[in-house]
């Protein structure tokens, strides 16, 4: 669900870029007064990013030769709210575009749309239905599974409209070559079948997880014995991150320039990549895709798993001393 830069054009980007800013004005806002109320939503939102990024490690093989993976969004709305879930998976996108390549720099804004803003509200709004109703499991159950499709139909709808609206003279896609009848279907089917229902899992253990260790608040971390409990979560989660490993292939609207034109010969599409993806944008990540030079693949996985937990951690503690 990470699209890319080149797969959309520079006014999609810069229009859900446009979007997304005062949204995350509000959140800064909203956050401040929850953090005044709370004061542990602070270092919880430095333990929800680190989780993001661990839970988004995880690749998941789709029928048809794609991967996808889960996100959390939900899962850290109910653990601390969605507005303080914006702020955290921002910053979890914001590290995996610059540092590991994972995700555009261009589309960066794309992607919080719809993993940071999309999932999260829709999947919490669901989730309070069902605790309103005293069927707080099925809100947990409905809110992570339709949260996630959500934010993979509106990728689907980003990437399927390219070819309307970005185009040759001749007609030809300037990005993104395929259009909403193969882009819609191939999200969802992938978000639908398989990845939303990992989503659901992850969520309900998590959520099972917290109530056990802080049942009374789920978001009060208010004591060092639970902090312990989250850390080893985060390092658990780091050390089997290789896992994700065993999704081979790339997913869906993510191939670089070679594999597209692979993809488009076997197809009998055509055989150039669109003209804006090849002169497009192409920024090249100090640890792309998760990986360290001189090392085996499945070690640059866990040091950059662990390497994210730091990064995080360290940032929630400067700005605590900025709070002070």
């Amino acid at each position: 669900m990470h699209i890319p830069d080149n797969y959309l054009s520079p006014v999609t980007c810069g229009t859900l870029f446009a979007a997304v800013t005062p949204i995350w004005t509000i959140a800064v806002i909203k956050v401040k007064k929850q953090i005044k109320k709370h004061h542990e939503t602070l270092p919880m939102i430095g333990i929800a990013s680190s989780l993001a990024f661990l839970i988004m490690m995880f690749n998941l093989p789709i029928p048809g030769g794609t991967t996808a993976h889960a996100v959390g969004g939900t899962l850290l709305s109910i653990l601390i709210g969605p507005w303080a879930t914006c702020l955290a998976i921002t910053v979890t996108l914001l590290l995996q575009a610059f540092l590991f390549g994972d995700g555009g720099i261009l589309s960066f804004g794309v992607n919080v749309m719809n993993m940071a803003v999309i999932m999260p509200f829709v999947g919490y709004w669901i989730y309070k239905i069902g605790k309103k109703f005293k069927h707080e499991k099925l809100g947990v159950i409905l809110g992570s599974y339709i949260g996630i499709n959500s934010a993979a139909l509106l990728a689907g709808i980003e990437l399927g409209i390219q070819p309307l609206i970005a185009h040759t003279n001749n007609g030809s896609p300037l990005y993104c070559p395929y259009g909403l009848n193969i882009t819609v279907p191939a999200m969802l089917l992938a978000h639908l079948l398989v990845a939303g229902w990992v989503e659901v899992i992850f969520t309900l253990l998590v959520f099972k997880f917290v109530n056990k260790v802080s049942p009374t608040k789920i978001y009060d971390n208010s004591n060092n014995a639970n902090n312990i409990h989250w850390i080893y979560l985060l390092i658990g989660l780091a050390l089997i991150s290789p896992l994700g490993l065993i999704a081979k292939n790339t997913a869906f609207g993510e191939w670089n320039n070679q594999e597209l034109q692979h993809m488009l010969i076997k197809q009998h599409l055509g055989s150039q990549v669109p003209e804006g993806m090849l002169n497009g944008f192409h920024f090249k990540a100090l640890f792309s895709d998760y990986t360290i030079n001189g090392l085996p693949i499945s070690i640059g996985y866990i040091l950059s798993a662990i390497t994210a937990i730091l990064v995080f951690l360290l940032l929630v503690r400067g700005l605590k001393h900025e709070t002070k």
